[in-house]
């Protein structure tokens, strides 16, 4: 395998992770079994196909790409944006139109695919958000939606309209009355709110949870829909198509945990970086080659764990080994193959989710670090926006498992601990505290929540954990 230079950080479309505790540089697969995720239909043809999952993660990853770009714009002296406008463009992503099309800014070298018909078409990230597919929701999640107070935020949808509307007025006052941080000086970045909200984290954590994992566990890997997920019809291929319904599902699923076909043969580290070329042809297919989003998280996790972790491991035995029994007969599943079919399921989705659950554990221990900052030359007001971003923005995902084995009050008690944004240098010493012991509150919460061992939780410093 030959690895490619990335332009952009492949962490672009996952959380970055420079300041992981134990890593270790020469980490292997922890990964037996199926060596890779590659299967026949009953045609003769590959029946795997999940390209419309990629171009998902491709648009999450460009529009934090995009919005990273914005400030040197604006400092450039010649992007003045009137209002609508940065809204405007960050809208090509949401509502992304396939007869305008354009070029994958990801930034990997060398690519196969350059356009964004290179990968599919006629897809967009609005229409997927929880709540707009809403005919397999566990939950309605106009009602339902948890996580965040502010006015006109009802759901998932709102919410992502509400903090690219933040930017783009912050955005048309950055030139002559920019947003001031706690020491009064300008915020460090245009979608960095006086309040410490990183909106480019939060709407890019946010977009990994409420497409990328609420679709996978709640729409293509769940079974409480006669016809859809696994109940899918298994007895024909779909009209046109190498493939019958029930595969096109579950690989719908893989597809945005993110692995890459050939994940056995990676080593973690080459799993968080994100790119690999497999097969020595001097690109990278990013349909294949590619680890995307939750899958490099869990790589992150499993490498930084203080006690051994399998994120990875768990996740690829579900998905390759209930995709091995799905291709393994061309009739109707029987009620002992199905009820398998739902174990490799809760073994692929628990390790997704925990991978979640260990990475906002990680920022935690981010935000502890720059909370006991405070009143130092060692703090900085944009890395505790931007860990405390990740960290929220994270854990809005854990709402949207049907499977999960966090509680609706488990989840409003987390998010009443982190509030809505970190303790601010202008906080009085009481309050830091305060604040200080709601993030250990929080952490025990999540270890109770999803059995993870004390040592990766970290010290009271937020030091020594993932």
């Amino acid at each position: 395998m030959r690895h490619l230079p990335l332009l952009v950080l492949l962490a672009a479309c996952t959380a970055t992770n420079d300041d992981d505790p134990g890593v270790d540089s020469d980490s292997g697969s922890p990964i037996t079994g199926i060596a890779e995720y590659a299967f026949d239909g009953r045609d003769g043809s590959s029946s795997v196909s999940y390209s419309g999952q990629v171009f998902r993660q491709v648009l999450i990853a460009d529009m934090k790409s995009h919005m990273g770009g914005l400030t040197d714009r604006l400092n450039g002296g010649s992007f003045f944006p009137t209002e609508g406008v940065v809204e405007g463009e960050l809208a090509f992503y949401v509502d992304f139109d396939s007869s305008v099309g354009g070029t994958v800014a990801i930034g990997v070298d060398g690519a196969e695919q350059g356009t964004y018909d290179d990968i599919s078409s006629g897809k967009d990230l609005r229409g997927k958000l929880a709540g707009n597919d809403s005919a397999t929701d566990h939950q309605d999640w106009i009602t339902a939606f948890a996580g965040w107070d502010a006015d006109g935020v009802t759901s998932p949808e709102t919410l992502v309209d509400h903090w690219i509307s933040v930017v783009d007025a912050q955005a048309v006052a950055w030139n002559t009355s920019p947003p001031l941080g706690p020491d009064s000086s300008p915020v460090p970045a245009v979608y960095v709110t006086p309040e410490g909200q990183d909106l480019q984290q939060l709407l890019q954590k946010f977009l990994l949870g409420a497409i990328t994992f609420s679709q996978g566990a709640d729409d293509y890997l769940d079974d409480d829909v006669d016809g859809k997920g696994l109940l899918a019809d298994h007895t024909a291929l779909v009209d046109g198509k190498s493939y019958t319904a029930l595969e096109h599902a579950w690989d719908e699923g893989f597809g945005y945990f993110g692995a890459a076909r050939t994940t056995p043969s990676w080593t973690l580290d080459e799993i968080a970086d994100g790119a690999v070329d497999v097969d020595g042809s001097g690109s990278v297919d990013l349909l294949a080659e590619m680890s995307w989003g939750h899958s490099v998280n869990a790589a992150k996790r499993d490498r930084g764990a203080v006690t051994t972790t399998d994120f990875v491991g768990d996740a690829w035995t579900g998905f390759s080994e209930g995709r091995a029994l799905i291709a393994s007969t061309d009739a109707a599943l029987t009620d002992d193959e199905l009820a398998t079919l739902k174990e490799h399921r809760d073994l692929a989705v628990l390790a997704w989710e925990k991978a979640i659950a260990s990475t906002v554990v990680h920022y935690i221990n981010d935000v502890l670090v720059d909370t006991d900052a405070i009143g130092t030359d060692d703090y900085s007001f944009g890395d505790a926006a931007k860990h405390w971003s990740e960290m929220k923005g994270f854990a809005l995902s854990l709402q949207f498992s049907p499977h999960s084995p966090m509680t609706s009050t488990e989840f409003a008690t987390l998010h009443d601990k982190f509030g809505t944004g970190p303790v601010l240098e202008t906080a009085t010493s009481s309050d830091i505290a305060d604040y200080r012991a709601y993030l250990l509150e929080a952490r025990a919460l999540l270890g109770d929540a999803y059995g993870f061992d004390a040592a990766n939780l970290g010290d009271t410093d937020g030091l020594n954990g993932w």
